[in-house]
């Protein structure tokens, strides 16, 4: 099966702009052409761009994405240095997710300290409310 740039923009969200950036840098592997031209992605392009995404919204940069991609060009022959890119920037996610865990810890302990003023300033209103003798 075939998909033009509009098919596939529409399957994945990413503009048309974003896809020839992508295939621009070489974050695609060679993407077919129609005899008149026309860009025609395949279900193998797609699975790299998923990739290619997963990536680079992981935080992997463009140039090591773009490296990723020449390394599986090249074959069998670079397995190991994939696997290991890839170890590297597994890590690098989990202290990430790690340090935002962090984060958001401290948001939820802001959200209860934040929450029982609240609370208590509610309280002292309803009090000041009854002193002065209005409906509660």
């Amino acid at each position: 099966m075939s998909y033009s740039i509009k098919e596939v923009s529409e399957k994945t969200s990413l503009a048309p702009h974003v896809l020839r950036y992508y295939e621009t840098e070489g974050l695609l592997p060679v993407i077919g052409r129609s005899r008149s031209g026309i860009r025609r992605y395949s279900d193998s392009d797609l699975e790299w761009l998923g990739l290619v995404c997963c990536l680079k919204n992981t935080g992997m940069p463009i140039k090591q994405i773009k490296n990723f991609v020449e390394l599986s060009v090249k074959g069998e022959g670079t397995l190991k240095q994939r696997v290991e890119l890839l170890r590297r920037h597994k890590k690098t996610v989990e202290a990430r997710m790690e340090e935002t865990r962090k984060h958001l810890e401290k948001v939820i302990c802001k959200i209860e300290y934040f929450n029982r003023q609240y609370e208590e300033f509610l309280k002292k209103g309803k009090k000041r409310e009854l002193k002065a003798g209005g409906e509660v």
